[in-house]
């Protein structure tokens, strides 16, 4: 399946996997904005980016990026909508991660941004459930998260789907070494 050619949309009882439209900027503000979860978002190998958006102006350049980085092959940024409420509430970033050197070779590098009050394990377990089976046809044969140690919710909700923390760390483009990467084989 080539993701970058047709974006699939997946959903569950309560939760909605879709591409990012750029006239999701004002709700995805409150998510990229709100700082309870800012601290839970993964910015490695992102230039520096700790994506902390306080204004729309802001928040519409992220989009707008994270649109072109598609249309290139680069990563794809589904919008999680939050069916009862039909608001978007966070994003999942994927994109495929090769290192032929570690365990980290062939997966796909999954981000998960949520707003504070969807960090919870039963929340996170829904959503990583519809993206986790078919990220293995899209990215590799491998599923990867970084998980910080102060998330207990998210801790648990990978945990309970089976990623584990390997012994060594994920490199990154130029060699960086960054922690805190659970990892679940196909």
């Amino acid at each position: 399946m080539d993701v970058y050619k047709n974006l699939p949309e997946f959903e569950s009882c309560n939760f909605k996997l879709r591409g990012v439209l750029a006239e999701d900027a004002q709700a995805l503000l409150k998510v990229y904005s709100d700082e309870k979860a800012v601290p839970f978002f993964n910015g490695d190998n992102c230039h520096g980016d700790d994506f902390h958006y306080t204004t729309l102006k802001r928040m519409q350049e992220a989009i707008s990026f994270w649109l072109w980085s598609y249309e290139n092959g680069y990563f794809v940024r589904w919008a999680i909508v939050d069916k009862d409420a039909d608001e978007v509430v966070g994003t999942i970033e994927l994109f495929r991660h090769e290192d032929k050197v570690s365990v980290y070779d062939n997966c796909g590098l999954l981000r998960l941004d949520l707003r504070s009050d969807y960090e919870k394990e039963n929340v996170i377990d829904e959503i990583l459930s519809l993206i986790i089976a078919p990220s293995y046809d899209m990215f590799g044969d491998k599923v990867v998260t970084k998980v910080k140690d102060f998330a207990l919710e998210r801790l648990a909700a990978v945990k309970a789907l089976g990623f584990t923390l390997p012994k060594e760390a994920l490199r990154g483009q130029n060699g960086e070494i960054f922690n805190d990467y659970y990892i679940l084989n196909k």
